[in-house]
């Protein structure tokens, strides 16, 4: 079956993880990825949060599948007629490279442009072009803090919570490959190739609308009627952290179910949604509830919501989590148990899906990784292992026109 991006080739000159899971995802869709690496080291996640001594660790490999890695020296001669007769042949060069460094490499837009003009350039940045923090260095965290994540994240009498999940970093990645898409379609219409760029910390803003939703909504009437602070606690002028209610104006929380006094994770996640307040009464036992004025519209229910959950919970007790859900879902109820990650490893609905994959890898032996979340009807993307450290160099360079003997040759002027 051949892949939609079957035939574009993909310059890789990122690292770590906002880049790789970006030039990743292509990879998967057919998209040849060229990752090009420092000469002896490679990405520093190789060898980072390390199980296995010196095999490629985790963090690496679940960020770099499908991919080819090309060792390379920019710094010699040798090494930058490598990289621009790569540029030539290209249809896109991603980089996370902190600002000026491809200038200083001598890779300047105007350059890489004159090169070829059909090339897309997309970029990660911590901060977009001309903010006032735009020589910060940006992480995953500072990224959700600097986007307003943390602030409206965890309980409102503890501080502010990073998510365990990369809203900075692999959120950033999936809208810079959106990006470089729209590029990629735009210059079927024009010919020619663009900048594209991405900052983290616009990427965690744009996952963060419904609390800017939230903070217009505060300014206007100074309560937010779907948090638990309303009606019986107080607002700022800030939007404040609302512990596990929901975003969407449904009431939602977090529930204990049997085992929760030796399971961390024995729970599930029970919403509250107007249409189905009949269903949940009758599930909980509870028919009298439904004409209630105390309890029939969402607006009378919200001084009462968390002696609802108690209630729920009560009914929980004797169920475990998976009881549960079967036993809501019955009745359309939205709901959900808490998985951990050993849980969501072993799912063996997740793996017929293909959203977790087991895939070899030639020093590390079978591994699990991420599939691709996208599902199509004409595609199903192989998930490949990642390459190890310069394993294509001599078959790209051959690509890009060298003679065995001119191979040699960069090998022993180590700009390879």
């Amino acid at each position: 079956m051949s892949k939609p991006l079957e035939g574009i080739k993909i310059i890789d000159f990122t690292h770590v993880q906002a880049g790789p899971a970006c030039t990743q995802l292509l990879a998967w869709f057919g998209a040849d990825v060229i990752k090009v690496e420092r000469p002896g080291s490679g990405d520093v996640t190789r060898s980072q949060l390390r199980d296995i001594p010196d095999a490629d660790a985790l963090y690496f490999t679940m960020l770099n599948s499908n991919k080819r890695s090309l060792t390379l020296d920019t710094k010699t001669p040798e090494g930058k007629e490598v990289l621009e007769k790569l540029v030539k042949e290209s249809d896109v060069l991603v980089e996370n490279f902190a600002p000026g460094a491809l200038d200083r490499m001598g890779f300047t837009w105007e350059r890489l442009n004159e090169l070829n003009p059909k090339l897309i350039v997309a970029s990660v940045k911590g901060f977009s072009d001309g903010h006032h923090y735009d020589d910060l260095k940006v992480y995953e965290n500072v990224a959700q803090c600097a986007g307003g994540a943390a602030s409206t994240t965890g309980f409102w009498d503890g501080p502010p919570t990073v998510s365990a999940a990369a809203l900075g970093d692999s959120n950033t990645g999936m809208h810079l490959a959106i990006g470089i898409l729209t590029a990629l379609i735009g210059r079927g219409q024009t010919g020619r190739g663009q900048k594209v760029a991405v900052s983290m910390q616009d990427s965690v803003i744009n996952l963060c609308r419904v609390k800017l939703r939230d903070q217009q909504r505060l300014d206007r009437v100074g309560y937010l009627e779907e948090y638990p602070q309303y009606p019986h606690g107080e607002f700022s002028d800030v939007v404040p952290r609302g512990g596990n209610a929901g975003g969407g104006g449904q009431p939602g929380w977090v529930l204990k179910c049997k085992g929760w006094e030796t399971d961390p994770n024995a729970y599930i996640y029970f919403t509250i949604q107007g249409h189905a307040w009949e269903p949940i009464c009758r599930a909980l036992g509870k028919p009298e509830w439904i004409s209630d004025p105390n309890y029939a519209t969402a607006q009378a229910r919200q001084p009462h919501i968390f002696d609802i959950f108690a209630t729920i919970e009560a009914w929980l007790a004797d169920k475990t989590k998976y009881e549960a859900v079967d036993i809501l879902r019955k009745f359309d109820i939205p709901c959900a148990p808490v998985l951990s990650m050993k849980e969501i490893a072993n799912d063996p609905s997740l793996r017929a899906s293909g959203t977790i994959v087991e895939v070899p890898h030639k020093e590390r032996g079978t591994y699990l990784t991420v599939g691709s979340p996208i599902k199509f009807s004409g595609l199903k993307p192989e998930i490949t292992g990642s390459p190890l450290l310069g394993e294509h160099t001599d078959e790209i360079l051959s690509e890009l026109g060298y003679s065995k003997d001119q191979i040699a040759n960069l090998h022993t002027s180590r700009s390879v």
